[in-house]
Formats: structure tokens, sequence, C-alpha cells
């Protein structure tokens, strides 16, 4: 800094955290020119323009480029710059919005994976599950040939339809009621749920047999019959629904045939 309180490029670059390149490039598109010129066309920048550097950063990680921010300057008055500035507070706001959600995404799929961090995956237990948040859709539609891929597009459908700010990316699980489970009835998903920290529905609290098993989607016939006949030989009988669910899937398994699926199933003991 000079004793006339004048900043050289270099050392103006320093202070404002940005190049002397893109110095340059500011002066040559006219959106920021240096104060003064010296001998040599040296250049100087004050250190009043330090804050309009900051401004041009903040614009510019709000999305806005270069050749707007410029127009900016070059009409700016108080209502101009007041109509800019709450229109880029809209899209802090909008963005923050995303990211709230994502984040509850993100959290709902870590807490899903770490829910089978130390189960055994060889035994069927019967436990007490506490209720969970879940979005329900409604009962799945298999007539005139509809198929499982049918209901599950319904499903998403029909969750658009129905809550219009909602996040779809989700893990989607399947909902078999008893009556389909005690007629061996493993194919057709009766509803489809997604946990949801914000979902009015409920899996419900209660006791439920639990198994797992390594397998691809809709390979888990096998797991069915053998919890089915635990569930008997156990003193319990079904009550309720199956929740089947793929805690490790493909965001962190690589094999199909290895993901992780469990059933929790709703029992009673017997009277």
């Amino acid at each position: 800094m000079s004793d006339s309180g004048l900043f050289s490029i270099s050392d103006f670059a320093k202070f404002s955290r940005l190049t002397r390149d893109t110095l340059l490039h500011y002066d040559r598109i006219g959106l920021l020119s240096p104060a003064a010129r010296g001998e040599n066309n040296y250049r100087f920048y004050t250190g009043s323009q330090l804050p309009v550097v900051n401004v041009i950063r903040t614009l510019q990680q709000l999305g806005m480029t270069l050749e707007e921010i410029k127009d900016l300057k070059d009409r700016r008055t108080p209502e101009l710059s007041e109509e800019v500035l709450k229109h880029q507070i809209e899209k802090i706001e909008t963005k923050i919005q995303e990211w709230v959600r994502a984040r509850k995404l993100l959290n709902t799929i870590l807490k899903t994976i770490h829910s089978v961090s130390d189960v055994s995956e060889n035994e069927i237990s019967i436990k007490f599950m506490p209720a969970e948040a879940i979005i329900l859709g409604d009962i799945n539609d298999y007539s005139n040939g509809r198929t499982f891929l049918d209901a599950l597009l319904g499903f998403y459908r029909s969750m658009s339809e129905k809550y219009t700010d909602l996040d779809l990316n989700y893990y989607v699980w399947a909902l078999y009621t008893d009556e389909r489970l005690k007629q061996g009835e493993y194919g057709r998903a009766d509803r489809f749920y997604f946990y949801n920290p914000e979902g009015h529905d409920r899996r419900p609290a209660a006791l439920y047999a639990i198994g797992y098993a390594r397998a691809g989607y809709f390979q888990g016939e096998e797991l069915y019959l053998k919890m089915v006949d635990y569930i008997e030989t156990s003193g319990f009988e079904i009550c309720g629904p199956a929740y089947v669910e793929y805690p490790l899937n493909e965001v962190c398994v690589a094999e199909e045939n290895n993901y992780l699926m469990r059933i929790m199933i709703m029992v009673r003991e017997k009277k």
C-alpha cells in the first residue's frame, strides 16, 4: 500500500483474495477498474473497492454471471439493487430447503445401513420394534394383467400427485398383508411404503419376527417359508403385515445377489 492510500494490483489481489489475472479480466470487461493509474499505466486500487469485490464474489457463488453482475453495476440504483438482492435471497432460501431435504434423505439412508451393522444374518428372531414414521401408498391394483412394475409406477405417480413437495428419492419397500402371507403368495406386494421423518403413517410398534437373507430383488420366497415355519414352531402367530426391505442394496453392495434382504412380520403369542 502506498502513502497515498492506494494498493498496487498485486497487493490488492492479496487483500481481495483474487488473482492478478482475475483483476485484469475484471478491468477488461469493465466490471471493476482501478481507481487510478500511475506511471507506465500501473493499476492502483483503494480499500473502498474491497466491498465491491466481496459482493461480486457472493453474487457469483449464487450463480450470477459476470455479465449479469456488470449489468447491475452499470444500471445500479437503490431500487434495482434491492430487487436483485431480494431475488438472490429467494434463491438462497430455495437452495436451503433443497439441502435440508437432501440431509433428511441421506440421514435416512445412513440409518437404514446402520440398522443392520450388527445383525446375525442366519438367525430369525422375535423382538419388539418401536413405531417408525412412513409414507404408505394405496392398495396396489393388479387387475387387467397389471404387473408388480405397473403397481410400483402407480405408487410413484400417486405419491407425486398427493404430495407435490415430497422427495421421491427415498428407498421404496413392499408391504404384504397377513392374508397374502397365509395364502403363500409372495410375488405381489399389497402396498408400497418408504421411511420418511415427516410421514403421517406408521409402521406400528409391535412384536416382529425378523429374518435376513442375502438375495436380489424378488428372491425372498425361501426366507418367507423359513420364517412362517419359525413363527409357528415358536408358539407365535402372524397377526399383521410383513415389511420387506433391502437395507444393503445397490447403493452400497456391488453384486445384486448379495444384497441384504430383511423381512419383518408382525406376530403375537398364541393364546
